[in-house]
């Protein structure tokens, strides 16, 4: 039986997600719409929000570059929450464009991952 896109990604988001429950690491996690980008960062046992920042009020530019201003947002956000390292939760979503983008910009921000 052939899994759609959906399927797949959400498989690969958890088997991400199980592998990483038993380290009890802060995440950075990455959701992404055709318009908008999201990025929170949770708790090791995975039940508070520590930091949030989404594109939906700030939206401008093209979706890269508001994914790069996001990035620098939650990087900032994290720093508030005295957080520096964490893993990155891409949920799935294959490592390029958009989600390259807000990686790198966390990074630079100050984020560990």
């Amino acid at each position: 039986m052939k899994l759609s896109k959906m399927q797949s990604r959400l498989r690969r988001a958890n088997k991400f997600r199980a592998k990483h429950a038993k380290k009890n690491i802060e995440r950075l996690c990455v959701h992404k719409t055709s318009q908008h980008i999201y990025a929170q960062i949770i708790s090791g046992c995975g039940t508070r929000t520590l930091a949030q920042a989404s594109s939906l009020k700030t939206k401008n530019g093209s979706n890269v570059v508001a994914a790069t201003k996001i990035g620098a947002k939650i990087a900032e956000a994290a720093k508030k929450a005295k957080v520096t390292k964490v893993a990155f939760d891409r949920s799935g979503f294959k490592y390029h464009g958009r989600i390259k983008a807000l990686a790198e910009a966390a990074r630079e921000g100050g984020l560990d991952f």
